[in-house]
């Protein structure tokens, strides 16, 4: 994997085709949404998160898997701003096939949150706090079930305050009372998918290099 040292942007051609096929997808999906005012929200920590990435690319540029992963799940999250994750064709199509009683994309992605966002905090906290052993897997799936409760709250806030009339919608509960709770079952899930993954991975690199 390789790291980047700081002000490598301008020369990492990865990281800058991750970030223009993202904009560009970002530009087409903000055209004519479902819902302009629920695409706003959804949208907001998509503002913080990318600022935020931006910032620190200088001081702490993550890896090239990183980026890939996280590039992926900011275009599955903002393919379901555009539609509102209950009406992602995507979504329609897997209901239909599998016969399931709702549209599963908001469900695909709280999954994809663990599994693809496990990684980079794993990264983040080997490199800054210097975590080592088994909490370098712990350590990123209690993160990303914290965070994932966390969003919950501040999602129920959001809908709340900014906009009522778009609760459901915002929140893409479609009638479910234990919709936050099967959220984040599958954040929880995806992020020990990954940190298992990671696992296997990390023991076998480690094999090889010791077979050298």
């Amino acid at each position: 994997m390789k790291i980047g040292p700081p002000g490598s942007f301008w020369n990492n051609r990865l990281h800058q085709g991750l970030f223009g096929a993202y904009l560009l997808l970002w530009i087409g999906l903000a055209i004519s949404p479902v819902n302009r005012h629920d695409w706003l929200l959804e949208n907001l920590l998509t503002f913080l998160t990318v600022a935020l990435l931006i910032a620190t690319y200088r001081t702490f540029p993550f890896s090239d898997l990183s980026y890939v992963l996280i590039t992926i799940f900011m275009a599955l999250h903002a393919i379901g701003a555009h539609y509102t994750y209950e009406q992602v064709p995507l979504g329609f199509w897997l209901k239909d096939a599998l016969e399931l009683d709702r549209n599963h994309f908001d469900r695909i992605v709280h999954f994809a949150f663990g599994l693809l966002l496990a990684y980079p905090i794993r990264e983040l906290f080997v490199r800054t706090a210097h975590v080592r052993g088994y909490w370098t897997y712990i350590i990123p799936v209690v993160i990303l079930l914290a965070f994932s409760g966390f969003f919950e709250i501040i999602e129920s806030w959001v809908a709340q305050i900014v906009s009522p009339e778009l609760g459901d919608a915002y929140l893409g509960t479609q009638g479910d009372i234990w919709d936050a709770q099967k959220d984040m079952t599958a954040a929880f899930c995806g992020a020990v998918l990954s940190m298992g993954l990671t696992a296997v991975w990390s023991a076998r690199r480690r094999g090889r290099a010791e077979a050298i």
